[in-house]
C-alpha cells in the first residue's frame, strides 16, 4: 500500500532527473518518515522510479529515504552542501 501527495517543489539539490514545479509523490504506508501535512515544508530525499515499460513515472520516498521538517537549520544545511558540491 502507498499514500499519494500532491507536493509543490520550492527547491531542488543535487537533480538527477527533470522536476516539475508540482509533482505527486508516493510513500509506502511502511515508511518510518513523519506523516507529511497539508501545507508542511519539508526536505525530501526521493528517487524517480521510472518502470521498465517506461509507463510509470514517478517521485517515490523509499524506506531508507530521507524526510523531516523543513527547518532555519535544514535551510542552512542545504545551503552550505550546494557550495561543497
Amino acid at each position: 500500500r502507498e499514500t499519494r501527495y500532491e507536493v509543490e517543489v520550492k527547491a531542488r539539490y543535487r537533480q538527477r532527473f527533470p522536476l516539475v514545479a508540482r509533482e505527486y509523490l508516493w510513500v509506502p504506508n511502511t515508511c518510518g518518515c513523519p506523516a507529511l501535512s497539508q501545507g508542511g515544508e519539508y526536505v525530501l530525499m526521493a528517487r524517480r522510479h521510472v518502470n521498465h515499460e517506461h509507463t510509470l513515472n514517478r517521485l517515490l520516498l523509499q524506506d531508507d529515504a530521507y524526510a523531516r521538517p523543513w527547518t532555519p537549520r535544514e535551510a542552512r544545511l542545504v545551503r552550505e552542501a550546494a557550495r561543497h558540491c
